[in-house]
């Protein structure tokens, strides 16, 4: 399983605490755009751009960001949503959306309806259709 984003470039796009390691959030990011975005004709590049805004979302699942801070008597509010999806923060939006074929997207889905990926086959012949016996019976 290559690594195809790092710590340096996801701190480009997310602040983070120094304290906390980014590899987690890496390798599981890793892991979907390996099983879900490797299929597609995406560049090298762009598997690294969904890598890296996705490292980010699930960073902020354990350093979750400021909604709202407030100086004057100090105070600060947590941007926080209890959801599966990808869409609960602004990074796992754009990676989706950099996924232009869907993978994530329809896995959000999927997860938030409570379903498993189901592989199915669909026959697009003709019943009797026997055009694909590859066996010269004459």
């Amino acid at each position: 399983m290559a690594i195809r984003t790092s710590s340096t470039a996801v701190a480009l796009i997310i602040e983070v605490d120094s304290s906390i390691s980014l590899t987690p959030f890496i390798e599981a990011a890793n892991a979907l755009v390996t099983e879900l975005c490797t299929a597609s004709t995406y560049t090298t590049a762009r598997k690294e751009l969904i890598e890296r805004w996705l490292s980010a979302h699930f960073y902020t699942v354990r350093d979750m960001r400021a909604e709202q801070e407030k100086a004057d008597e100090v105070s600060e509010k947590k941007q926080s949503k209890v959801d599966l999806g990808f869409d609960t923060s602004h990074y796992g939006q754009m990676a989706m959306r950099l996924d232009t074929a869907g993978g994530l997207a329809a896995l959000n889905v999927n997860i938030k309806k409570g379903r498993t990926n189901v592989i199915g086959i669909t026959w697009l012949g003709t019943e009797g259709d026997t055009s694909l016996d590859l066996e010269d019976r004459s």
